[in-house]
C-alpha cells in the first residue's frame, strides 16, 4: 500500500518535464467564469494570464484569458483596436504547474469574501 501511494505521488509530481497550464475555452469577464482545463505546454512555453480592459457603448469590461504562451508574449502590455473597440492589455507569465489561475482567483475570492467578513466584524 505504501509503495502504491509513493508511486502515485511520484507520478503526480513528475510531469515528464512539461509545464502544465490552465487554458480557457474563451476569454471571460471573470477569472472564475473561465471554463478552464489543464494542458501540457511545449518546452519553450510558459503559463500566461492575460487581462484586457476596454469600453463599448459606455459599458466598461475586463476580459481574462489563460493559456500556454511563448516567452515573447510574457511581460508585455499595450493597446489594441479590435473591432473598433480600444483595448488595453497586460500579459503576465509564470513557470510552475497550473500557476496561471491562482493569483486572479485568489484576488477575486478575497473581494467576494470581504463584505461578509466586514459584516461579521461590525455586527
Amino acid at each position: 500500500m505504501k509503495l502504491l501511494v509513493a508511486v502515485t505521488l511520484f507520478l503526480l509530481i513528475h510531469s515528464g518535464g512539461s509545464l502544465r497550464c490552465y487554458t480557457c475555452l474563451f476569454p471571460t469577464l471573470s477569472p472564475m467564469d473561465c471554463i478552464k482545463f489543464p494542458v501540457k505546454c511545449l518546452p519553450s512555453e510558459r503559463c500566461l494570464f492575460s487581462t484586457a480592459t476596454g469600453k463599448t457603448k459606455n459599458f466598461p469590461f475586463v476580459l481574462h484569458e489563460m493559456s500556454c504562451a511563448p516567452n515573447s508574449l510574457c511581460g508585455i502590455s499595450g493597446q489594441k483596436n479590435t473591432l473598433g473597440i480600444n483595448v488595453t492589455y497586460e500579459n503576465t507569465c509564470c513557470d510552475t504547474d497550473l500557476c496561471n489561475a491562482g493569483t486572479a482567483i485568489t484576488t477575486t475570492l478575497s473581494f467576494a469574501l470581504l463584505p461578509p467578513l466586514l459584516h461579521q466584524l461590525l455586527v
